[in-house]
């Protein structure tokens, strides 16, 4: 197993005005949990490559471990605390859009803050940045490759009860028409679901030729497997933009039949700088190093993505950051990426399950 990768807690090391602390919330507990490992890996490959050169801006870097699993206020509470003792001087990391919503206002005029996972879009906060996929770049350009190759008009939405789940829905029925496609209906239930049957019930009568899940972590796997077991992988395709490596192993090979992903990031992407990157990681952690995937590595960027402004700006000021930020273009394992306003911009692929991993079929196009 690999061991932790993230230093010693606060109260073991000394802050110094040579050092770079960045609050690290990534999930470590609860139905996200299972992303921790390969998070926590991909934050700290950034970190020792940073390290390895000059740091940020002749700083070290150094992430410091928030469980981005527990509640948002408790999470809040203790990026709060942070940033008020002077202990960090960022925030970083991949946590659910609640979370998000909840340490953002604690962030403000105070420390710059990266948030790096897909999300429902429309985040204005003053020095927030975001490195994650949105609806309009990532789900319906997904859904109208599926009505044009596939002949898939019809879906079903399932989902999380929260924020993510339940705008990115609404931006899908304002929108599906533009994708030649119409809803069928739609459900949420809360995170932790065990039993999927009465959403099954549902999607069957429904009639629906697909099915866009908004599902987190081990929710995901459930339903995955719920929806294998009820037959229903016969007749409807699934469509996620939160669809990992990990949930393709929790959910086993035989649960993953016509499973779509859509993400800025694959493993298998047979891109120069995925590739790269891929070694790196291997030759960083080793044959037991977490399972690299699409969540993790959007940590890496959330890091890059921190050191990128900071050296832009030529300080760790906000309302330099802020500044800089539209001006910024760089190349990472997503290949050649841009910020416009505060969001980066950047190439989104659609992808097949094949068994326990991902067959990258097309590069998305927003707007198409």
């Amino acid at each position: 197993m690999l061991q932790r990768v993230l230093p010693a807690p606060l109260s073991d090391v000394a802050v110094t005005a040579e050092v770079l602390d960045v609050a690290f919330v990534v999930p470590l507990s609860g139905p996200a949990g299972m992303f921790g490992p390969s998070c926590e890996a991909c934050g700290q490959l950034a970190v020792d490559e940073l390290n390895a050169e000059h740091g940020v801006l002749g700083r070290e870097v150094r992430l410091r471990a928030v469980d981005g699993g527990q509640a948002p206020e408790v999470v809040a509470a203790e990026v709060d605390s942070l940033i008020s003792m002077g202990s960090v001087q960022a925030v970083t990391g991949w946590h659910i859009s609640a979370v998000r919503e909840a340490v953002a206002p604690k962030t403000v005029d105070r420390v710059p803050y990266v948030y790096t996972p897909l999300y429902e879009g429309g985040e204005r906060t003053p020095g927030v940045f975001l490195t994650g996929e949105t609806p309009s770049r990532q789900v319906l350009p997904a859904m109208r490759w599926m009505a044009a190759e596939l002949g898939v008009r019809s879906w079903f939405i399932v989902g999380d009860d929260y924020v993510w789940p339940r705008a990115s829905a609404r931006a899908v029925r304002r929108h599906a028409a533009d994708c030649g496609a119409e809803i069928r209906d739609e459900v949420f239930v809360t995170l932790g679901t065990e039993d999927f049957g009465p959403s099954l019930r549902r999607v069957e009568r429904s009639r629906a030729q697909g099915v866009l899940m908004f599902l987190v972590g081990s929710d995901a796997v459930r339903f995955n497997r719920d929806f294998r077991k009820k037959g229903l992988d016969e007749v409807c395709v699934r469509l996620s933009p939160l669809m990992d490596e990990n949930i393709l192993l929790g959910t086993g090979a035989i649960s993953t039949r016509d499973l779509y992903a859509a993400a800025g990031y694959f493993e298998t992407l047979a891109t120069a700088d995925s590739l790269d990157f891929g070694l790196r990681y291997s030759r960083r952690f080793g044959a037991n190093a977490p399972m690299l995937n699409s969540l993790g590595e959007s940590c890496y960027e959330g890091v890059t993505l921190l050191s990128r402004l900071a050296e832009q700006a030529g300080r760790l000021e906000l309302p330099r950051m802020c500044g800089a930020a539209d001006s910024l273009a760089y190349d990472g394992p997503r290949g050649s990426v841009r910020m416009q306003s505060n969001h980066l911009i950047q190439r989104i692929y659609l992808a097949r399950a094949d068994g326990l991993e991902f067959d990258v079929l097309a590069a998305l196009t927003a707007g198409a």
